[in-house]
């Protein structure tokens, strides 16, 4: 009976696995477009666009610690189809006034050039017990973004199981969206079909983050959440070729792929 056991669990284990199939950029219309990754043919079908902007953080070089905005990804495009939402990685959130003025300046320059922003997004990896603390900086930020503009931000997925219902009650009415993300890094997180029953609990309109060429197995129920607005795709550089590999040249400092 036992190994009977083994062999169900076994074989459950192995359907589940070849359930799985690669992430498939082409079956999906929102991205992500970070800084150093080159534009590919699915950006044509692109119904929404995340872009990543610029990042805030606190310089390594001043010995005073101050916090900085950093300009990063393309110059302002002249975008005509879909959405646009302007990204921002953030590693801090004790943001000085001159990195309000600078963000939300450059969203206004974004608007002015004539894409179509309907929002912005920030990126930070929020540890589910300050959560409450983010939400703080979140009803700041919402109260000096105009009004026109929404206010999305990633999430983990961590928060739909062991977030308090206090602190995920201080994002509503705050955040439009959250878009959790089911990676890590490069790769999809193992276990993340583990947190996806409970995502309904937060009560917040959420997107699924997935990684471009990552696993993913949408569960039966998911579209028929009334919280469920789709999914966005991470967008990567693909892996170098087997050829490549074999004629690029020793080089003495490494290079990022």
């Amino acid at each position: 009976m036992a190994s009977l056991r083994r062999y169900l669990l076994a074989l459950g284990l192995l359907l589940g696995a070849s359930a799985q199939a690669a992430v498939d950029a082409r079956e999906h219309d929102a991205f992500w477009l970070w800084s150093g990754v080159a534009p590919q043919p699915v950006l044509s079908q692109a119904k929404s666009l995340y872009i990543l902007q610029g990042q805030v953080s606190r310089s390594r070089r001043d010995p005073s610690g101050k916090v900085h905005f950093i300009a990063q990804g393309m110059a302002i495009p002249r975008l005509r189809q879909g959405e646009v939402w302007v990204v921002y990685r953030a590693h801090t959130l004790h943001w000085p006034e001159t990195v309000y003025r600078q963000l939300l300046g450059q969203v206004q320059r974004w608007r002015q050039a004539g894409n179509p922003v309907v929002g912005i997004q920030i990126d930070f990896d929020a540890r589910t017990r300050y959560l409450d603390e983010y939400a703080s900086f979140l009803r700041d930020l919402r109260q000096r973004l105009p009004a026109q503009y929404r206010l999305s931000i990633t999430g983990l997925l961590d928060w739909s199981s062991n977030a308090s219902p206090d602190a995920i009650a201080g994002l509503k009415g705050v955040v439009d969206e959250v878009v959790v993300q089911t990676y890590q890094g490069r790769h999809s997180i193992a276990n993340y079909a583990t947190y996806l029953p409970r995502l309904d609990r937060m009560g917040l309109p959420y997107k699924v983050g997935l990684i471009q060429g990552g696993q993913w197995q949408e569960p039966s129920y998911l579209q028929d959440s009334p919280w469920f607005r789709g999914y966005v795709v991470f967008l990567q550089n693909p892996p170098p070729t087997p050829e490549a590999t074999a004629i690029r040249p020793n080089r003495s400092v490494p290079v990022d792929p």
